[in-house]
């Protein structure tokens, strides 16, 4: 029997000062093998990041699965109201594992990470100069990655293929570009052009490369609401282009920060580690605030098939990508090996 009427029946589900959140999944089953400086690895991702946000920025953490010691970890930093929300699942993979974290709540931006990932200063002010000053941008990345411009790109490179703001520059970083291949446990016999020049956006004077990884990107919060939001897959290509190919349906953009402002740690602890957290000062610096976004609109199917489609088919042909490199000032040494 119900006797009177529950008091929060007519209050607003929740008012947030956050338009800002991050989510992290986490797998950490055991300390042994593969795993076996996971969880000192994961600590030390949440140092720097809990060191480089504002606080208008939301942390929801998905514990998908992961041993006792990661679960006791986790209650404590949300009971000491370090993090804001921590969800405790089994295995049921990284994209549905995001999808958990996603709801019920909305945000202007999004950003998902992996566990490994060391956030470097300023990456968040960096992230929404790029929302702000390029508005077609859907997804920015914050580790430039090689030839980036490769996947789920033809969209903008269709679109600026005769514009002078798409072009091949100079890397900014080499040393972060190489470093990110390293932590993949890459050796050194890659084209070692690839650390010196890189495709390319820019506008209202603010440098992107184009194309993104997903290891950690920023997303507009407003593509969840179009997601599907169940995947019986755990991991693997297949699933992350669910992720990947968000923008390309709204006439967006996936881009990366010229300069790096994250490094990817990878399953081994090194010393340097450490050693980049320590440099981190808590973060005292005055947010970007962000602009308002335009609606979300739909791409029409046929301009969607000629750019995401047709286009790549072309734009993978050896011939035409030989002529798009000689446009777009890639030095005439490097474009039949690039």
């Amino acid at each position: 029997m119900r006797i009177g009427t529950n008091p929060s029946k007519n209050d607003i589900s929740y008012e947030t000062i956050y338009f800002h959140q991050i989510i992290i999944p986490v797998y950490i089953p055991n300390n042994e093998d593969y795993f076996v400086d996971a969880f000192k690895i994961f600590k030390i991702c949440l140092q720097s990041l809990l060191k480089t946000i504002h606080t208008k920025t939301y942390i929801t953490i998905v514990n998908n699965g992961s041993n006792i010691e990661v679960v006791d970890y986790l209650n404590s930093l949300y009971k000491d109201k370090i993090i804001h929300e921590v969800i405790h699942t089994d295995n049921i993979g990284k994209f549905n594992a995001i999808v958990k974290g996603i709801s019920g709540r909305k945000f202007k931006l999004v950003t998902i990470a992996d566990a490994d990932v060391l956030f470097l200063k300023n990456w968040q002010n960096a992230t929404y100069e790029v929302y702000n000053k390029i508005p077609r941008a859907g997804i920015v990345g914050l580790v430039p990655q090689f030839r980036s411009f490769g996947e789920h790109s033809t969209n903008l490179i269709f679109e600026k293929l005769f514009s002078n703001k798409l072009k091949f520059t100079n890397v900014d970083d080499p040393d972060g570009l190489k470093m990110f291949y390293e932590s993949l446990g890459w050796g050194n016999n890659y084209n070692q052009d690839y650390l010196k020049y890189h495709l390319t956006f820019e506008q209202n004077g603010c440098k992107t490369v184009v194309g993104s990884g997903h290891f950690v990107a920023t997303y507009r919060g407003d593509f969840f609401e179009t997601i599907k939001t169940h995947s019986n897959l755990k991991m693997g290509p297949k699933i992350l282009k669910n992720l990947d190919s968000l923008p390309l349906y709204h006439k967006l953009w996936r881009l990366t920060t010229s300069k790096n402002h994250a490094y990817h740690m990878g399953n081994y602890y090194e010393k340097w580690m450490d050693e980049e957290v320590q440099k981190l000062n808590e973060n005292n610096e005055k947010s970007i605030e962000l602009l308002d976004f335009n609606q979300l609109t739909k791409e029409n199917k046929i301009s969607f098939y000629i750019k995401n489609k047709l286009f790549r088919k072309l734009f993978n042909r050896k011939e035409f990508r030989r002529f798009f490199y000689k446009i777009k000032d890639l030095p005439k040494s490097s474009i039949t090996k690039y």
